[in-house]
């Protein structure tokens, strides 16, 4: 695993200049973004003076659809720019942090977590109707494999107003990571360790409400503070309690002090898939500051160490068990 200071040295000696050479591209989106707003309020105040002269209606419909196409071709000339910036950025600059924690991994910007695996989890069985993700890596860390990518799902939700107006709203299901890595041992059933909002906001009410899940049974371990963080449902109340070793309840309660944000496990054929809730696009350019900056290549190499700390706090590597 690199440390910091190469982290460090890789940013003086090779990213600062990429970032340096993308400055000048990422101030002319800005530009461009600054004169789209100015362009639009110029053609508001242009339509309101144009009407009160009172011109023949010709003259108003003609420069109305003169401006709004050139203003179509303005932004989507500027979104071809933005996309070539984030893809020189992705493949320049994120994917060398990647190469940095360890050069086999394989990293795809443009590619995500299959939606079979986000499926399969079981951690979100909502309907989506909108799946999205990038920043894929896959790889292995000594005896295990794990796949890893930024994910964002939404289901449609429509609502409509008194005189019948329809509205459609856009509702997120999960975003930030999720990563699944070979657990060792094939399950005979399925346990979910997720976030306790109800015990947290509801004290003991809510450990009422814990039972009425439909995952499976409620599992009661004897960590008071694994207990306060997480509720546990499984199909199988003993393979549950071998699977939530007192290790692997304090590696949990250690990856959430750690990663803040709300953290989901569930343990599935022989896998192990873990969600972290991060409510903020990641691995991205920030168009609206200077991207040559140390502190974003620290954050990006955080949440991709992320992988590493997730494999050797649950000790995947450990091999306590064979797969049958």
């Amino acid at each position: 695993m690199a440390s910091e200071n190469e982290l460090k040295l890789l940013y003086e000696n090779q990213l600062k200049e990429k970032l340096s050479a993308l400055e000048s591209t990422r101030k002319k989106i800005l530009n461009r973004y600054l004169l789209t707003f100015l362009f639009l309020a110029g053609l508001t105040a242009g339509i309101f003076f144009l009407v009160s002269l009172n011109p023949h209606e010709a003259l108003i419909i003609i420069s109305i659809l003169g401006s709004v196409a050139f203003l179509i071709w303005f932004i989507y000339e500027t979104g071809k720019i933005n996309r070539k910036y984030r893809e020189t950025f992705k493949s320049g600059v994120v994917a060398e942090v990647v190469k940095l924690i360890n050069p086999e991994w394989q990293y795809l910007y443009d590619h995500c977590m299959s939606q079979e695996s986000y499926q399969q989890s079981g951690l979100f069985p909502q309907h989506y109707d909108r799946y999205e993700g990038d920043d894929f890596v896959t790889g292995q860390i000594e005896k295990t494999d794990f796949q890893f990518s930024e994910l964002h799902t939404q289901y449609k939700q429509v609502t409509y107003g008194p005189k019948v107006q329809r509205r459609e709203h856009w509702v997120t299901i999960f975003r930030g990571v999720f990563l699944h890595a070979d657990f060792n041992k094939n399950f005979s059933g399925i346990t979910y360790v997720l976030p306790d909002t109800a015990e947290r906001l509801l004290g003991k009410f809510g450990q009422s409400l814990q039972k009425m899940s439909g995952r499976g049974e409620l599992v009661q371990l004897e960590n008071p503070e694994f207990e306060k963080l997480f509720v546990v449902y499984s199909s199988d109340q003993v393979e549950s309690r071998y699977i939530l070793t007192p290790t692997i309840m304090e590696a949990m309660v250690n990856l959430y002090n750690r990663f803040g944000g709300e953290i989901y496990f569930s343990f599935v054929g022989s896998r192990v898939y873990f969600a972290n809730s991060i409510n903020e696009a990641l691995f991205e350019p920030n168009i609206f500051r200077s991207g040559v900056n140390f502190s974003d290549m620290k954050e990006m190499y955080d949440l991709f160490e992320m992988i590493s700390v997730l494999v050797n706090e649950l000790n995947l590597n450990t091999r306590i068990w064979t797969k049958n």
